[in-house]
């Protein structure tokens, strides 16, 4: 088979493709409407962020059976069109699941012992001990919204905390040794940290908005980890003054672009960004949860062996 890879991944991938007799092509720089013009010569089409898969896209893949997507979400590949076309879409959240679980206990032990905060003071001659006082992981509650293999692996990884794990997810029945399934009222109820995972969708988008974040019944830690749109920022940025929200941990924000590649979008930063990067209670990172030298390996491996088994 033919196959174009748009974006550069671990070398094992193109490797063993190419051990099986298939042709590989790369054009990491060309641009999309380049690519959309030379889209029907390919069988696969492999990538991660580039840009978007959208109809007028598929509308060119003549030939294409699979596209082979690097990463959890989908959201930019035009699912039901591509159905439609009889062509297959394959994700890798197996790949970087372990990376995004332990950047969110990173994130949370950063907050909640103030440790930026307390490096900052220390780097500007600050020795303020009590000022730097934090709070303990333990015992608390901790909720997690999507229970997937993000969701999961968090869950797993937290059993070293001593911690209370429930979570609430659209499909039912998902309970497992890790975490206790409950309906999203009973994790408002009761949660004090607040982890999410869930996909883009329409349900999520500007799911924790501050009708959410006022029904919460403690004050509580967020984490978002998943898709920027699923926090509106201006509602956050409103929880965060009030102190209903104690802190916040975001590797993901509402301005990114679609490709991941920048937070900014529009010449003028919004104000509500500029409170995020000022606040002591916020901790940013670049979309890097699930971007690891480990998980970079990993996703390959695992989009490998999905290609394999839907091509044979």
């Amino acid at each position: 088979m033919k196959i174009l890879h748009v974006d550069k991944n671990h070398p094992l991938l193109i490797e063993n493709l190419a051990s099986k007799g298939h042709e590989n092509v790369e054009l990491y720089l060309e641009s999309k409407s380049y690519i959309k013009k030379i889209i029907h010569k390919f069988d696969i089409l492999i990538i991660r962020s580039r840009f978007s898969i959208d109809k007028s896209f598929l509308k060119e893949c003549k030939k294409l059976k699979l596209i082979a997507r690097l990463g959890s979400g989908i959201e930019n590949i035009d699912i039901s069109f591509a159905k439609k076309l009889g062509i297959k879409i394959l994700s890798a959240p197996e790949g970087n699941r372990t990376a995004v679980g332990e950047h969110v206990i990173a994130m949370l032990l950063c907050l909640m012992n103030k440790l930026l905060f307390s490096h900052n003071n220390i780097k500007q001659g600050l020795w303020d001990r009590e000022a730097s006082r934090g709070h303990e992981i333990s015992k608390k509650i901790f909720g997690i919204i999507g229970y997937g293999n993000m969701g999961k692996s968090l869950a797993q990884k937290l059993q070293a905390f001593n911690v209370k794990v429930i979570f609430y997810d659209i499909k039912r029945g998902l309970e497992d040794q890790y975490a206790k399934e409950v309906d999203l009222l009973t994790l408002k109820n009761r949660s004090q940290i607040l982890s999410i995972h869930v996909p883009q969708t329409e349900l999520t988008t500007q799911m924790i908005n501050t009708k959410f974040i006022s029904e919460m019944k403690n004050p509580f830690w967020l984490i978002n980890t998943s898709r920027g749109s699923v926090v509106n920022t201006d509602d956050l940025v409103r929880g965060l003054k009030t102190g209903k929200i104690l802190g916040a941990g975001l590797d993901v924000l509402e301005y990114e672009s679609s490709s991941f590649n920048s937070i900014f979008t529009k010449k003028e930063i919004p104000e509500s960004i500029k409170y995020l990067t000022s606040s002591k209670n916020v901790i940013l990172s670049p979309h890097v949860a699930g971007l690891t030298f480990e998980s970079y390996e990993k996703l390959s491996r695992v989009i490998l062996n999905k290609i394999q088994l839907a091509i044979n």
